[in-house]
């Protein structure tokens, strides 16, 4: 089966946006970036994460704010005690304040993820991916004056997650944790967490974990070796990962990863403009086949979401995305062909 080829979210917003964010101009940006994807020869598409663009929190670009923003028992108004409590958390030091405060229980509020994913599914008849904050990254930006414990409040934030995931029938369901790549040490946490949120997914499950695009800046520093006890304990069907800006050198580490766990190999540097080359892809993905069997490669994709970049050279990243796929490909039949015409 050929891989399949994908993007991990987001996409640059489209410039009328930021002077008109009514309804009808939202759909007309989603149904441009569908198009972009379709046009791209991308397989399984997504909504750019349009859906939770807001002028006022442009720089996660719906990441955090959204989610937080609008569930209950969160407080988004805080003092500067407040924010000397939040900086004193290692790790996060790329925010300057907390997204919120967590001042009771944590409930749905006014998030609808549900009403986000209709209104994508009816712009495209392609295999659509949605995309959601992981239980980890948000506990992570929050100052907690409430559950008193990081795992309560994480599962209190996944059985949100899980039920608003439930009513969501994507073909692929991904969840974004940006933060335990350079915090192994939070597994014992995390897992429960995250996996009681994908418990509820109907689609296909994925993961993306990298290590941070921060205004076009890596976040987290370490290593996969670190993280394969995490990735090991994940219910997922497959993971969505950064390699492009790393390099493959730490490929080998997945030769460790449960064998039902499909491997999601990111082939495109969100962090540089320069467009990759269809050679340079298929090299990519040729070098983590003879690494770890192609038959482990489930998907292609960008290290992480374009919203970083300007929209020409996420547009030609994306044919570049799909043109290495191919060429890799068409070169995998031909080698097969060969030894099979062998006397």
């Amino acid at each position: 089966m050929a891989i399949k080829t994908t993007v991990v979210g987001s996409y640059p917003i489209p410039h009328w946006l930021l002077g008109d964010t009514s309804r009808g101009a939202l759909r007309d940006a989603i149904m441009v970036v569908l198009k972009t994807q379709e046009l791209a020869g991308i397989d399984v598409v997504a909504d750019g994460e349009l859906n939770r663009f807001n002028p006022s929190h442009p720089e996660t670009n719906g990441m955090i704010d959204y989610f937080v923003g609008q569930m209950d028992g969160i407080r988004t108004r805080f003092s500067i005690s407040d924010i000397a409590s939040f900086r004193a958390d290692a790790g996060m030091a790329y925010r300057s304040e907390p997204a919120g405060i967590v001042i009771s229980d944590i409930g749905e509020g006014t998030l609808n993820l549900a009403r986000d994913y209709e209104f994508t599914r009816s712009l495209t008849a392609k295999p659509l991916k949605f995309t959601c904050t992981g239980p980890h990254m948000l506990t992570k930006v929050l100052t907690d004056k409430h559950y008193g414990r990081r795992d309560e409040l994480a599962m209190a934030i996944a059985a949100v997650l899980r039920a608003q995931l439930e009513m969501i029938g994507a073909d692929v369901v991904q969840l974004d944790e940006a933060n335990i790549s350079g915090h192994p040490e939070d597994r014992e946490w995390a897992l429960p967490a995250i996996n009681h949120v994908l418990a509820g997914i109907n689609g296909t499950r994925a993961v993306h974990i990298c290590f941070g695009n921060y205004g076009g800046q890596t976040v987290q520093r370490g290593f996969w070796r670190d993280l394969m006890p995490f990735l090991n304990g994940l219910q997922a069907d497959h993971l969505v990962l950064e390699f492009a800006r790393r390099g493959y050198d730490e490929l080998e580490v997945f030769r460790d990863l449960r064998p039902e766990i499909g491997l999601g190999l990111g082939v495109v540097d969100i962090k540089d403009n320069a467009i990759e080359s269809a050679e340079l892809i298929a090299g990519r993905v040729e070098f983590a086949a003879r690494a770890l069997g192609p038959e482990r490669i489930h998907y292609l994709h960008p290290d992480c979401g374009f919203w970083m970049l300007q929209r020409s050279v996420a547009d030609g990243k994306m044919r570049s995305l799909v043109a290495g796929r191919n060429l890799f490909e068409s070169e995998k039949r031909a080698f097969q062909t060969a030894v099979i015409d062998e006397p």
